[in-house]
């Protein structure tokens, strides 16, 4: 794929958080996530690419844009797959709360898994503690394994778990090892590709979320040489009848990095919407804003921060 099109993403995870940014603090997160997928429907259409959107809001019968199998782009070449979110951690505009990401990741055809709307136990780190982890290990030997890789005392190391009653048994594990924990209320996502990034503080990712999200977590690793598993965790039997129609045969198999994302040639690109670990988020001034993105190929492995200062009279208004 063309390595502009990375660069023209950005134009999309801009809009959607451009538009979605002015929901901050609201308590409304339907018309927040309403307006960053508006704003990046509208921004695709003008970007010359054939896209199918393999993750996304949902499927047809359940969300009215940016619906799993819906096409998107211009036209014409390259035709790839996008896995998309564009609101991840829709509470956390909703309630000015941090690490809030429009994101996208581009893929050749048949190179994400089709992952169902349920939930997913995942484990991810950065790239020196990649052949540390699995889901078949106990939280102890993942958490003792990574600080061994990574040459630092586990008292140092930072573990990112999801605040969440499912947790507690995770999280009273980890604390017995002596790790440190920082618990999010939402925003998985940039927690794992923070794992990766340098000068985060974030050592790994352990615990339950979103399949959709572990897939678009799993793209931004693939550009960085991280490494990630992920199990799927139906809820209930619609849930197993709907991963197995989508081509998961095994409800229980351990997907890792290459299975989740595969090839080489995956992009990713995110715009922070309230400030996390890894990006600022929108930051009005009169007449305009500052966006910050990161940007990410996994043929080059290189990582773009882009920030971008917008002019709301000379630009569309999203």
């Amino acid at each position: 794929m063309d390595r502009n099109l990375a660069l023209e993403m950005v134009r999309v995870t801009e809009a959607a958080a451009l538009s979605c940014a002015r929901w901050v603090g609201k308590g409304d997160g339907i018309n927040a996530d309403q307006a960053a997928v508006n704003a990046m429907r509208k921004t695709f259409d003008v970007i010359q690419f054939d896209g199918t959107v393999v993750i996304g809001e949902g499927e047809r019968d359940e969300a009215p844009m940016l619906f799993i199998g819906e096409k998107v782009g211009a036209g014409g070449a390259p035709e790839v797959d996008i896995a998309l979110d564009p609101l991840e951690c829709t509470n956390s505009v909703a309630y000015g709360r941090p690490n809030a990401l429009a994101v996208v990741a581009l893929a050749p055809k048949g190179c994400f898994l089709h992952a169902p709307d349920t939930y997913m136990e995942k484990i991810a780190t950065g790239p020196k503690a990649a052949e540390a982890i699995s889901l078949n290990n106990t939280v102890e030997e993942n958490v003792n394994g990574v600080a061994a890789a990574l040459e630092m005392d586990v008292s140092n190391m930072t573990v990112v778990i999801l605040d969440r009653e499912r947790h507690e048994d995770l999280i009273r594990r980890v604390r017995a090892t002596g790790a440190r924990i920082q618990l999010i209320s939402d925003g998985d996502v940039s927690a794992a590709i923070a794992t990766a990034v340098p000068d985060t503080g974030v050592d790994l990712l352990m615990g339950i979320g979103g399949a959709p999200e572990g897939v678009l977590a799993a793209a931004a690793l693939r550009c960085v040489g991280g490494g990630m598993q992920g199990r799927l965790m139906p809820r209930n039997q619609e849930e197993i009848d709907r991963a197995k129609k989508m081509g998961v045969e095994d409800i229980n198999k351990i997907f890792d990095l290459h299975e989740l994302a595969m090839g080489d040639s995956i992009m990713f690109c995110a715009t922070g919407v309230t400030t996390g670990d890894m990006l600022k988020g929108v930051r009005f001034f009169p007449g305009g804003a500052y966006t910050h993105s990161l940007v990410m190929r996994a043929s080059s492995g290189t990582l773009r921060y882009i920030e971008t200062q917008h002019f709301f009279d000379r630009k569309p208004k999203y």
